[in-house]
């Protein structure tokens, strides 16, 4: 069994974005040699989260609306009392910092539609990390 560690860092520059990394991770599952298994996308952080859907302008901007109208980031909410971005830590528990694909025949299998988003909930950020970690034969 091989496991491989693949880096990426991102630099955000909204509050919140969506950062399209489809590229990156399918680079390190490539990068791997691991012919089939399992590839984490995890992103380190408690005010992000990963995301597979659709790169579409119309869909993001629904995606980003629907995300601010759930973690409501002008409440006033207790964390913020200590660090403004308690919104951000809600939608990073509530979405997840990790998704899971399988590699098969050395390719990361995903839906024709789908592509490997970072969820910026508290930016901008200089950097931000997420590990791609490849597991298998």
């Amino acid at each position: 069994m091989k496991v491989y560690f693949h880096d990426i860092y991102v630099s955000t520059s909204k509050k919140f974005e969506l950062v399209d990394i489809t590229g990156q991770v399918e680079d390190g599952v490539k990068r791997s040699g691991v012919k089939n298994g399992i590839c984490l996308v995890f992103a380190p952080h408690a005010t992000a989260a990963i995301i597979a859907n659709e790169h579409e302008r119309g869909l993001i901007e629904d995606i980003l609306t629907k995300i601010k109208e759930f973690v409501e980031p002008e409440r006033r909410w207790n964390h913020n009392l200590i660090d403004d971005n308690a919104h951000a830590h809600i939608g990073s528990a509530i979405i997840g910092a990790d998704r899971v694909f399988p590699v098969r025949d050395g390719e990361l299998v995903r839906g024709t539609w789908q592509n490997i988003f970072l969820v910026e909930l508290d930016g901008p950020r200089r950097e931000r990390h997420v590990l791609v970690e490849v597991i298998g034969e």
